[in-house]
């Protein structure tokens, strides 16, 4: 897929964003509890405010706790490897034009040991040159489940060659997170945090 990456940019963070943070204080004690138990899986220091992200959302505390509880899950739970899970991110957060999901991730993808080499081939998607069948497979799910809503036979015969039955379903249920996610920040037009390139990160 070939993308305006400079007209994407400007379209989601060139404006200001849709709806005001609320403050620390407005938290409740359940929003707070899931936003601890997300710092202490990425090693947030807890000095630092509330994340925007979390505040903005926290406007409605059930749909709030629901969706970080999901990706609690995702982080601390899941079998798929965590190399896997990031390509599955990162390519998703690409096609839906997400500079801030792509972004954040692929400063964590690079943490675990993805390429800038990787990361460029990711945007080109599946049909690059270059990768292993296991990992070309793993972008070709996120491709389909991004244009069709659903895994076509030949992908899935690969893909159950080298996952087990739990990982298929994660593989899935994390796609569609980060679609949401990416619904969510795109339309509220998030801000890119300092280190976060956006689309233009390698």
């Amino acid at each position: 897929m070939t993308r305006d990456v400079a007209a994407r940019m400007d379209e989601v963070c060139g404006n200001a964003p849709r709806l005001e943070p609320l403050s620390d204080e407005a938290l409740g004690e359940r929003e707070m509890d899931v936003i601890l138990r997300m710092r202490e899986l990425t090693a947030y220091p807890v000095e630092q405010p509330v994340h925007p992200f979390f505040t903005t959302l926290a406007h409605q505390p059930a749909f709030f706790e629901a969706y970080m509880q999901l990706g609690i899950s995702a982080m601390a739970s899941a079998e798929l490897p965590q190399r896997t899970r990031e390509l599955i991110i990162l390519r998703t957060g690409w096609l839906c034009g997400a500079p801030y999901q792509f972004g954040e991730h692929v400063v964590t993808a690079r943490k675990i040991g993805v390429t800038a080499d990787e990361i460029e081939r990711i945007k080109q998607g599946s049909s690059a040159e270059g990768w292993a069948e296991g990992d070309r497979a793993i972008l070709r799910a996120a491709e389909e489940l991004h244009a069709d809503a659903m895994i076509s036979d030949a992908t899935w015969a690969g893909l159950a060659e080298r996952l087990s039955p739990r990982e298929l379903i994660e593989l899935m249920m994390i796609a569609g997170h980060y679609h949401l996610t990416a619904f969510i920040q795109n339309s509220l037009r998030f801000r890119l945090n300092d280190y976060n390139l956006g689309l233009e990160s390698v």
